[in-house]
């Protein structure tokens, strides 16, 4: 038997700063798009007391030495007991021969740091040229990591943000503020007056944007609608769209945005296209200015499979 790697999470943030994590989420998109990859359907628990969930994502890329099995949850009230709402690992297993060859106790972290690197790079082919304001619409752990990843996609340092909460959305302002200049939206539609690129990262299970939100030449990231109950946006957002992109379309017909609007019959199931085709494709990308773009991503195990391989790699070097 082979020895068994246990990275812990001090060990995994400092191995993650040598990692290229948005080039590795798109070489896992394009994988998994053109077919490279095994990925089942989500395993997914919901708690109703307190309020949460669990999601379960595993796969593997064909060819590769490794496969991988993520367990990762959300759990609102855990700020309560003064830890993070984020829990998890990953576990890496050997594809020639099943060993066990790592156990990474991230504790959630990797999972938010792919899905932050999955904003910035849907920023780089997808949101206008000249980002004039960046939006956050949820101002939790990932809306604070999808701002500092959007910056390896933009210099753009005017930012809207809009929380629930609005002592969470001072407290990211005083945080960050030495960074960007942070300005406090009182409804999530302020947000949309005034920035052309709006990351949603919340829990919602009510749309916080409507369609006479849009400005033309808007592109939003929505990452908080990953099960079937949540919803960020209201579904003819999703019609008046010129794109909608999602990371995966299997996924789509179960749960995020296009799930909602496609159910709602605002949007017919073939509007949205999937990351890694759009990524191939200028003809798919953003071509103008005026154009409003959506991409819808629900977190996709190849993701899992991509941060989790690196990180390991990056350990044993």
């Amino acid at each position: 038997m082979t020895q068994v790697s246990i990275i812990n999470q001090s060990e995994i943030k400092s191995l993650i700063k040598s990692i290229d994590v948005i080039a590795a989420m798109e070489e896992g998109f394009l994988q998994y798009s053109n077919g490279n990859t095994v990925v089942p359907p989500v395993g997914e628990l919901l708690f109703d007391n307190p309020k949460g969930e669990a999601h379960i994502k595993y796969g593997y890329v064909k060819g590769d030495d490794f496969y991988c099995v993520k367990i990762a949850s959300g759990f609102y009230e855990n700020s309560k007991f003064g830890i993070s709402s984020s829990q998890g690992l990953m576990l890496l297993f050997s594809q020639k021969t099943g060993e066990l060859s790592a156990i990474l106790l991230d504790g959630g972290y990797l999972t938010n740091i792919r899905t932050a690197a999955a904003g910035a790079l849907v920023a780089r082919y997808f949101a206008p040229r000249t980002v004039n304001a960046i939006g956050i619409i949820g101002t939790g752990i990932q809306g604070r990591l999808q701002l500092q990843y959007l910056q390896q996609s933009t210099t753009c340092k005017n930012v809207w943000v809009w929380n629930k909460n609005k002592e969470s959305a001072l407290k990211f302002k005083e945080e960050l503020g030495s960074l960007f200049d942070i300005r406090v939206a009182e409804i999530p539609s302020e947000v949309a007056q005034h920035c052309n690129l709006i990351v949603t990262a919340t829990p919602s299970e009510t749309p916080l944007l409507t369609a006479e939100d849009m400005r033309p030449g808007t592109h939003i990231t929505a990452v908080g609608a990953d099960t079937t109950d949540k919803q960020e946006l209201k579904p003819q957002i999703l019609k008046k769209a010129d794109l909608v992109i999602v990371d995966s379309i299997s996924q789509s017909s179960t749960r995020g945005e296009v799930y909602r609007a496609t159910k709602d019959g605002s949007i017919a199931s073939g509007k949205a296209v999937e990351l890694g085709v759009a990524l191939q494709d200028p003809t798919l990308q953003r071509t103008n200015e005026k154009q409003i773009t959506i991409a819808d991503l629900t977190g996709v195990a190849v993701q899992d499979i991509m941060i989790s391989k690196a990180v390991y790699k990056a350990y044993l070097d």
